[in-house]
């Protein structure tokens, strides 16, 4: 694992900007930075380059695109299996995200579907790689939000 890039305060600002709006003009981005325009740029440049900004992405409403029901799935698998369902999870446009845990299972992803009967078919499809337990997402207090800089 590489040491993770030391970003000073402007570094902060600007990242904070880019996650509050991700079509913001550099200008903006520069000013909230309090960098220059070309200054702006550069680190932008760099941070990319770094993998620090992994992408800017639009966020989607799933239950606005026809997706009202989410889910938080956990599923153990052995070894033997886990390259085999990493690559079915990832030709699944259900999955959201799938993360690589610790404790009794071995990924918890978050899927989007369009009802119940989607939402059992995908289970049923994924159980055959292992035993699966789902948690229906009620509500969203706190949406994912990327990294913030804490002060002391």
């Amino acid at each position: 694992m590489t040491e993770p890039l030391q970003l000073d305060a402007k570094a902060w600002k600007l990242l904070e900007a880019l996650q509050a709006d991700g079509r913001a003009p550099l200008k903006t981005l520069a000013e909230a930075a309090g960098l220059s325009i070309a200054a702006t740029a550069e680190r932008l440049k760099r941070l990319q380059g770094a993998g620090v900004i992994r992408g800017v992405h639009a966020d989607l409403d799933p239950a606005k695109v026809g997706l009202p029901v989410q889910a938080i799935i956990g599923i153990t698998t052995g070894q033997p299996h886990k390259q085999a369902l990493l690559k079915a999870l990832r030709a699944r446009a259900e999955v959201l995200e799938c993360h690589h845990v610790t404790g009794a299972d071995s990924y918890m992803m978050t899927v989007a579907v369009a009802d119940m009967a989607a939402l059992e078919s995908f289970l049923g499809d994924v159980n055959r790689w292992g035993e699966t337990r789902t948690a229906i997402i009620m509500s969203t207090p706190i949406f994912r939000r990327g990294p913030r800089h804490w002060s002391a």
